[in-house]
């Protein structure tokens, strides 16, 4: 498809031939020798008239050429007017044939053409973007391969007319009309002037024409396929031409001729182009209405259109040229030539395609005016806004060179006064500053000094001085050598752990060891302890009492859900907006090499696409290497051997083996309930009546509420849902004392309209009878869930991340047994793994003692048993329910009830070994809460019973054992042996 190009200037008009007679010399010399001697008196003739055409299509040719320079579609003379001054060809094109070949078109070839008023048949050429108007330049891009081949051919012909039509889709690309709907039916009647080769491997032909007339496709004709080697034929000259053009020269004897009927149907003029696959139509000229110029309308949008024209041309300089040569060709008269003066409008401006070609459509000049009118008023308003933009965006430039300008002098005023140096020195005195007052190491000195240099050398502007300095104000923001005081005072320790915590023994006793090892030795290494228990136990609260008590910078972060390692490590200096990682942040921000530092929830770390953090973590808590820590940003070695690492975690399963083994792990258990109250009274309370802003006199929390709130609203091992159920009662308590002193409507209150003073408000209590008020319904009506166990229930002691619990097994016959019954053994509770093979071994076990103590009881042969573990929807596993199992087995088998107030916990065997278990405290907790009396242990859990607090085992009856018989003794005291 040809595409308009708006860039380009052309030489102006058809190149004349500069020497006739030398011409048609060469041309005999050439071997034309077969020539029709009757014809050669006709070419005489013609020479003498072209002589004085010459003459005149000259001065046409440097006319034009100047106004072809001035602008992409130049306003120039026209080649031929149809007239006695024709145009003529005379270059020599070399341009390549689509079989890859190349043909030379002699010039001597093209003899001097007069431009035909009437050609009813033409190659039509589709244009893209905006259709051509009479009288102005421009260069088609030809590619395709049957289009060049015929554009060759009509210039060996002398006929180098073609048709141009502008196609109604921009998609369209390709340089022949499938379909006359495809295309504009108003055209140009255009003669070709020059022709380049182009495109790569010179394939592709950039033709230069000039559009003479209006005309009209009528017709669309449809060719035959191409024929190879067809041979060239000669054609007469078109009947309706004005004046003939005779034939240059016989044709070659030895060559057949073409038949004179051969296609008529397809091309009754122009059969030469039978032989290419290319787009041919039939054409009518189209001639304008005939006009008035002194018509008032023509004269008056004349006028105007010369005015927009003219403020277009003070705006836009291309346009400017263009229409000083227009006014040069007119003679300074645009209306005698009203026609010509609204194509030129339309011409040179860059409208709608649909409302150019309707410009072209026009044989009405007046209408023609009006459209062109509105084009260039388009144009007009479009230049308007483009200079607007363009002095917007000047102004802007030149504000902004002008600050820079003047920020430049004021740099060098101040400098030659002394009052100011160059920033980047002022930046280089204060990083030197910072750094005299730390004491870097030998190492890090050397990189400070290396960045230096390079700041010194850099510009302001450039990218890496800021990645510079960023880096620098980093390396001087770390205190190097800079440790807090610390307090090995022991009184003083023990008096800031209790004042802020109750309990948690093991806690403060391993921080006190610290504290005196540390006045002892003078000196204090850093450690890494983890603090494990159940959530709300005070595992986050204790970090910061222990950094008060020592004195210590405290800093806490959370790892929990963290995917990426540079949030530990850092990120490389080469990424845009680089920092380092939190252990760099938390020294820069306690400005001490010493600090606590707390890692949060570090059994949640995650892992993603960023890497592994808890590998990242290896080296921050390993003693042995975190003593040059190498942050991925700083790329320094950082000593955090003085460090204190603290981390909480709810449990260790989920911790990586070796971040744990790097660890010193101190369990929390949970809180039995007279902690709790210890707790409340001591501090949830304290602290929920300040929030609320109410006084001691106003409200009363008895004990036997707290009590009440703890057995029947907050079961769990910690304390955070106890804290919030007293805030709820202290701002209800608060409301309603407000409530209570709203003025009425008469400006009085409701308590003056009762009471004789208004200072006597009423004191609330809060009691376990009114706690439903404060707290809505107990979710708990029971200490548990059977006040007497009945045959077949068992209460177990089970471990979870929230403490310990009582878990209850039980066991029933799922129908009667008969002598036809067979046994099965049927489980339930959502267990695990571990879990349902302890079933599996306590159904074996139980068999088995029966077996043996009770011989002629044969129930396990029949009975289809089926135990199961309430609360069904909570996951339970592990081994330390054997010996509950069996006991709830055996209870069945025997129909007889255990003794009451008893719970128990261990893993059995299949030869009823009892063994060692986990969270004595909190399972010991968990009986207490249950109000249990007696319980038993494995005998391997003995040492952690005796570790246990003297008010946690008060009132607890402990039997240890090491088989299942013993047990037996002790719950089926009375049984037969």
């Amino acid at each position: 498809m040809l595409n308009s190009l708006n860039a380009r200037t052309f030489s102006s008009a058809p190149p004349l031939m500069k020497d006739r007679d030398k011409s048609e010399s060469d041309e005999q010399e050439g071997g034309d020798t077969k020539e029709d001697t009757s014809k050669k008196p006709a070419r005489k003739r013609r020479e003498k008239k072209d002589t004085p055409t010459k003459e005149k299509s000259d001065s046409k040719v440097d006319e034009a050429a100047k106004a072809a320079n001035s602008g992409a579609e130049s306003a120039a003379a026209p080649p031929d007017d149809g007239g006695e001054d024709g145009g003529s060809l005379a270059a020599k094109i070399i341009s390549a044939n689509p079989d890859g070949s190349s043909t030379e078109i002699n010039a001597n070839a093209l003899a001097t053409v007069t431009v035909p008023k009437e050609y009813p048949q033409l190659l039509a050429i589709p244009l893209n973007r905006r259709p051509l108007f009479p009288g102005f330049y421009k260069s088609l891009y030809i590619t395709d391969p049957e289009a060049i081949a015929a554009i060759q051919e009509l210039m060996n012909r002398n006929q180098p007319y073609i048709g141009i039509f502008l196609a109604k889709s921009d998609d369209m690309d390709h340089d022949t009309i499938p379909d006359i709907n495809d295309v504009h039916r108003v055209g140009v009647f255009a003669q070709i002037t020059n022709v380049y080769q182009a495109g790569p491997e010179n394939q592709a032909l950039t033709v230069v024409v000039y559009p003479h007339r209006r005309i009209r496709m009528n017709k669309l004709i449809d060719l035959p396929p191409s024929r190879d080697k067809q041979a060239p034929r000669e054609e007469k000259p078109p009947a309706e031409t004005e004046e003939a053009v005779e034939p240059r020269d016989q044709p070659d004897a030895a060559e057949p001729a073409a038949a004179e009927d051969e296609f008529p149907e397809y091309l009754p003029v122009n059969k030469h182009l039978a032989n290419f696959r290319v787009s041919v139509a039939n054409v009518e000229n189209m001639e304008d209405m005939p006009f008035n110029p002194n018509n008032g309308v023509v004269k008056a949008i004349t006028s105007e259109t010369l005015n927009v024209l003219k403020e277009i041309s003070s705006i836009n300089p291309l346009l400017r040229d263009q229409i000083i040569t227009f006014s040069i060709q007119t003679g300074g008269s645009a209306f005698a030539d009203a026609a010509k003066l609204a194509d030129f409008a339309a011409a040179v401006s860059t409208g709608e395609p649909s409302e150019l070609q309707s410009v072209l459509d026009s044989l009405v000049i007046e209408e023609r005016l009006m459209k062109s009118l509105a084009v260039v008023k388009n144009e007009l308003a479009n230049a308007k806004l483009q200079q607007n933009i363009a002095k917007e965006v000047d102004k802007k430039i030149t504000r902004r060179q002008q600050e820079y300008f003047l920020m430049e002098q004021l740099k060098g005023i101040k400098k030659e006064l002394g009052m100011e140096g160059d920033g980047r020195d002022k930046l280089v005195e204060k990083f030197k500053t910072r750094a005299a007052k730390l004491a870097m190491p030998e190492q890090v000195k050397k990189v400070f000094e290396e960045e230096i240099t390079k700041l010194q050398s850099l510009e302001p502007a450039a990218s890496e001085f800021n990645v510079t300095r960023n880096y620098l104000d980093w390396i001087t923001q770390i205190p190097w050598g800079q440790y807090s005081k610390e307090n090995f005072d022991i009184k003083h320790a023990v008096t800031v752990l209790d004042e802020d915590h109750y309990g948690l023994k093991d806690v403060k006793d391993r921080i006190l060891e610290f504290i005196a090892v540390g006045k002892l030795r003078g000196t204090v290494e850093g450690k890494i302890i983890c603090l494990q228990g159940p959530p709300g136990v005070g595992k986050t609260s204790i970090g910061k009492s222990i950094a008060r008590a020592l004195g210590r910078e405290f800093f806490r972060f959370s790892v929990g859900g963290l995917t990426d390692v540079a949030e530990i490590k850092g990120h490389r200096r080469t990424y845009v907006g680089a920092m380092p990682g939190k252990v760099v942040q938390a020294l820069k921000k306690v400005q001490t090499e010493n600090p606590l530092i707390m890692i949060d929830e570090i059994d949640k770390l995650g892992r993603g696409h960023q890497g592994d953090p808890a590998s990242a973590l290896l080296e921050l808590l390993d003693p042995e290497q975190n003593n040059s820590f190498l942050d991925h940003y700083m790329d320094i070695p950082l000593d955090l051997s003085k460090v204190l690492f603290v981390c909480t975690a709810n449990m260790l399963e989920t911790i990586p083996a070796p971040l744990l083994d790097r660890m010193e792990v101190i369990r929390l258990s949970g809180y039995i309930a007279e902690e709790k109250v210890a707790i409340a009274e001591r501090y949830l309370a304290p602290a929920a009546r300040e929030a609320a802003g109410v006084k001691e006199t106003d409200v009363d929390l008895t004990s036997a509420a707290v009590e009440s709130l703890i057995r029947h609203y907050c079961r769990e091992s910690g304390v955070r849902n106890l804290k919030k159920h007293i805030d709820k009662i202290f701002r209800k308590t608060a409301y309603k004392i407000v409530k209570e002193e709203t003025p009425t409507e008469t400006g009085e209150s409701a308590t003056a309209a009762t009471k004789p003073a208004a200072t006597e408000r009423t004191k609330y209590h809060i009691t376990p009878e009114n706690l439903r008020e404060y707290v809505g319904s107990p979710p708990f009506t029971s200490d548990r869930m059977y006040d007497t166990t009945p045959a077949g229930v068992v209460m177990g002691l089970a471990w979870t991340s929230m403490g310990g619990t009582a878990l209850y097994i039980e066991s029933v016959l799922e129908s009667t047994i008969s002598e036809h019954s067979k046994p099965s053994f049927n489980r339930t509770g959502q267990m695990g793994d571990v879990m349902k093979e302890s079933a599996t071994i306590a159904y074996t076990y139980a068999k088995s003692l029966m077996a043996r103590r009770f011989p002629e009881n044969k129930f396990f042969e029949k009975a289809q048993v089926h135990l199961h573990v309430p609360e069904g929807a909570t996951p339970k596993d592990g081994p330390s329910a054997g010996g509950t199992m069996v006991s709830s087995l055996l209870s069945l088998a025997l129909n007889r009830p255990l003794i009451q107030n008893v719970a128990m916990t261990g893993e059995i065997t299949l030869t009823g070994k009892i063994l060692k278990i986990g969270g004595v405290k909190e399972k010991t907790i968990a009986a207490k809460r249950s109000g249990v009396t007696t319980i038993i242990f494995p005998e391997a859990n003995r040492p952690d019973w005796e570790e246990l607090p003297d008010f946690i085992r008060e009132g607890l009856d402990v039997k240890f054992v090491s088989w299942y018989e013993q047990i037996f003794d002790v719950i089926f005291p009375d049984a037969a042996a």
